[in-house]
């Protein structure tokens, strides 16, 4: 018998976003999808993607078992995004940007095709063209309204090195005819930083805020720890404590009363009359 499963796998929490607002992450996905259609359908980009559609963008996280590809690293903002493509995409624009056009939403041998400089080239610029629409995504929902300037091209540390596992990635799926592949966009954690605080609600948003702004006394005034006063105490026999009776008198001498957190004896301190009131002062540490 053959069981079908309908459900999704569970998602696994990062300990580390608890409390975050990743359940608002497709929110930011759909927000950032129409503003990618919008880019790949200006009159500069068409050369490149005519006839291409963005059918679902989408976040998740490297788990260091995906196929190697070829990263590219661009500035952008407060952080660094990497850029990767699917090569049958990226020659699907290098054919309706150079070829006859015709054959662009036709599947390619990627194997008898050489990379070529003009290929290399091409995915440098379109990686800067679609991580500027992804940085200004970010920047234009951070609280302070910073926007980034256009990313700008920067070496990687080592060459097609891949992001490392856990890496929070934007996934977009392309289809060109009969052509679909996949662009992703490797996001470090201080612009991932950025996009879960854009997603905090504005009331909280605004709680969190006023609350930055009030100032915040020391810990070590704001913690309010409870200290009870032994003014005396003294042994008596068992005997002794069961012969006592209403109107006994029991002799003490009152010496310096010890102060105490709980079960531990932090201080000495003479006792003291004041306005009718027994009072501690002349604290001595009990070390």
């Amino acid at each position: 018998m053959t069981t079908l499963t309908t459900t999704a796998p569970p998602q696994v929490l990062d300990p580390t976003l608890l409390g975050r607002p990743v359940h608002r992450l497709p929110h930011f996905a759909a927000q950032l999808r129409d503003e990618l259609v919008a880019a790949l359908r200006q009159p500069a980009s068409r050369r490149y993607w005519g006839g291409t559609e963005v059918e679902h963008v989408g976040f998740s996280q490297l788990t260091g078992e995906e196929p190697r590809m070829r990263w590219q690293y661009f500035a952008a903002g407060s952080g660094v995004i990497g850029f990767a493509i699917e090569r049958a995409v990226l020659l699907s624009a290098l054919d309706q940007r150079y070829g006859a056009g015709k054959g662009a939403a036709m599947p390619v041998d990627e194997g008898k095709v050489r990379v070529t400089a003009t290929e290399e080239r091409l995915g440098v610029a379109l990686g800067q063209q679609l991580s500027h629409v992804v940085a200004s995504r970010i920047a234009a929902g951070v609280p302070d309204g910073q926007r980034p300037v256009a990313p700008l091209a920067i070496a990687p540390a080592v060459p097609g090195k891949q992001p490392g596992k856990g890496t929070w990635i934007i996934t977009m799926n392309l289809r060109a005819g009969d052509i679909a592949g996949k662009v992703w966009f490797a996001l470090d954690k201080h612009l991932m930083s950025d996009v879960l605080r854009s997603l905090v609600p504005e009331r909280e948003a605004g709680r969190n805020a006023a609350r930055s702004a009030k100032p915040v006394a020391p810990l070590a005034q704001r913690l309010q720890v409870t200290l009870a006063g032994r003014l005396v105490s003294k042994e008596v026999t068992l005997g002794a404590l069961f012969d006592l009776r209403i109107g006994d008198v029991i002799p003490i001498s009152l010496h310096r009363a010890d102060v105490m957190l709980e079960d531990s004896r932090l201080y000495t301190a003479a006792v003291t009359e004041h306005k009718g009131k027994l009072c501690l002062t002349s604290f001595e540490d009990i070390e």
